[in-house]
């Protein structure tokens, strides 16, 4: 994702909200998000981990760790019997393994939040959140989805919904 430096500032610092009417403004379409780890192996994650975009904007996983393989995959029944943890009318994706370097892209059409993991290291909390559009009048006090049976260090690790949406971009802590 190519922010301004005033824009990763804000979001870092808090000092500023992005909403989608005012400042979710991407210099592309297209939304990255880096799957990363320390050197030693002895945490993993996605980078941001929290991120609200415009229906019809592309998100794009690209690989950043030269040791080690990952996937981008969508909570829902369809992958693996995992809990649904999106908007019921979205397409799953499931990546494969990306090597080092490698890229994986989705186009979300569908308002709503959007939880993904990464297969061989949600036990270690490698989760993120997306969030498609604004919510209805109402707004989205809960996921579209139950929580289900999700490791714990998971279900730590996602950022809020209403931090999200204050902020826009939530960076790994």
């Amino acid at each position: 994702m190519r922010l301004t430096r005033r824009e990763i500032l804000c979001a870092g610092g808090g000092f500023a909200a992005l909403t989608l009417s005012s400042s979710v403004a991407w210099t592309d379409d297209i939304v990255d998000i880096a799957m990363k780890a320390r050197d030693d192996g002895s945490q993993v994650w996605f980078d941001p981990i929290g991120v609200l975009i415009k229906q019809g904007q592309t998100v794009r996983w690209t690989n950043l760790n030269p040791g080690n393989s990952h996937t981008t995959t969508a909570y829902s029944p369809k992958n693996f019997g995992r809990p649904l943890r999106m908007p019921k009318a979205a397409r799953p994706w499931a990546s494969d393994y990306l090597l080092p370097n490698e890229t994986f892209s989705v186009t979300f059409t569908e308002r709503g939040v959007y939880d993904y993991f990464c297969i061989p290291h949600e036990h270690a909390g490698m989760v993120g959140r997306i969030i498609v559009g604004e919510p209805a009048k109402n707004g989205w006090t809960q996921l579209d989805g139950a929580n289900g049976d999700l490791p714990e260090e998971a279900l730590e690790a996602f950022p809020t919904v209403e931090e999200i949406m204050a902020k826009g971009v939530v960076l790994r802590a």
